[in-house]
C-alpha cells in the first residue's frame, strides 16, 4: 500500500496537471459511476489526505479517491499510449485540452458533495504531510489507547493519518523499539511521531523512499523487507512477525538487538528469510 508521501507526490503531480483546467471528457468504468459525465466541469484543486486523495471540481463535487494495494493515477498527452496497464483495470478517465488522467485498478472512487469531505475522510488523526498536523494531537490519540502496541498503533489512521508499513518499521528501529512495546511505555511518543513525519518529508518530493540516506537499491531501508539479512548496525539478523489483528496484520520488520523490548506471542512465529523488495510507486 502507498505511504503518505506516495499520495503527497502524486497529488502534486494531478494538481500541476489538473487545477484551473476545463474537463473536456471522462469515463467511468465502474458500475456506480458509469452514467456520470463530468465534462465541462473546472478542477480547482487536487489535495491528499493522508493516503487518501481528493479531487475538487466546480459545482462543489470532490472526486475521492484511494490506492489501497494496487491503485495508481497516470498522466499522458493527448493521443499518447497508456502504458500503466491493460485496459480492463483502468477505472477512470479525466481528460482536459492538455492531459489525460488514468486511474489504474482504484478500489475507491466515489463522487461526494465537497461540503461532505468529512464523511470519507473525516475520522483521520492528523495528516503527517499535511497543515492539520499537531503531534500533541497523535500523541494524545496514541494514549487514548495505552495497552495497544506501538507497532499497531502507528499504523491506526485514525491516531495519525499517513504513516504506513515502511515508516511504522523504520521509525521504530530509528527509536530503538520493539515494535510489541505497549503505547503507555514508550517514553516520548511526542518524539517518535516527530521522526516518522520528518522521514516521510524527507521522501515527498521523489518515487524513491530511503530512510537511511541512500537511494541504492539494498542500502535504502534499515530493516524493512530485509528478514534474514544483518541488521546494519549491529550485524543481528533481521526478523519479521506478523503483527495485528486479522485482517489487518501486517509483516513487522525489526532487529532484536538494536530494538530489545517485546517479543512477538508465541503463537507469532517469525518469518524465514526473504529476498529484499521495492515498494517505490510510480505513477
Amino acid at each position: 500500500m502507498p505511504e503518505g508521501d506516495t499520495v503527497w507526490l502524486a497529488a502534486q503531480r494531478m494538481h500541476e496537471a489538473l487545477a484551473g483546467r476545463v474537463l473536456t471528457r471522462t469515463d467511468f468504468r465502474v458500475p456506480q459511476l458509469a452514467t456520470t459525465d463530468l465534462t465541462g466541469r473546472t478542477v480547482l484543486e487536487v489535495v491528499p489526505r493522508g493516503k487518501h486523495m481528493l479531487t475538487r471540481l466546480s459545482g462543489g463535487l470532490t472526486l475521492h479517491t484511494h490506492f489501497r494495494m494496487d491503485g495508481s493515477w497516470h498522466l499522458y498527452a493527448p493521443g499518447a499510449r497508456w502504458s500503466g496497464g491493460p485496459d480492463w483495470q483502468v477505472r477512470v478517465v479525466l481528460s482536459t485540452d492538455d492531459v489525460d488522467a488514468v486511474g489504474y485498478r482504484m478500489p475507491v472512487l466515489e463522487l461526494l458533495e465537497t461540503a461532505d469531505e468529512d464523511s470519507v475522510v473525516g475520522h483521520l488523526g492528523p495528516d503527517a504531510l499535511g497543515p492539520d498536523w499537531d503531534p500533541d494531537v497523535v500523541v494524545a490519540n496514541l494514549l487514548a489507547d495505552p495497552d495497544a502496541e506501538v507497532g499497531t498503533a502507528l499504523l491506526d489512521q485514525r491516531k495519525l493519518a499517513g504513516l504506513g508499513n515502511l515508516y511504522r518499521c523504520e521509525v521504530l528501529f530509528v527509536r530503538g523499539l520493539s515494535p510489541w512495546t505497549r503505547v503507555r511505555d514508550v517514553p516520548d511518543l511526542r518524539t517518535l511521531a516527530e521522526k516518522g513525519r520528518r522521514l516521510m518529508d524527507a521522501n515527498k518530493q521523489r518515487w524513491e523512499q530511503s530512510t537511511t540516506g541512500s537511494l541504492r537499491a539494498g542500502e535504502d531501508h534499515w530493516v524493512f523487507e530485509r528478514t534474514g539479512r544483518p541488521c546494519r548496525r549491529c550485524r543481528t539478523r533481521v526478523l519479521s512477525a506478523e503483527q495485528g489483528p486479522a485482517p489487518f496484520a501486517r509483516l513487522t520488520y525489526w532487529c532484536p538487538r538494536c530494538q530489545p523490548g517485546p517479543s512477538p506471542a508465541p503463537a507469532t512465529r517469525p518469518r524465514a528469510p526473504r529476498p529484499l523488495g521495492r515498494t517505490s510507486y510510480k505513477p
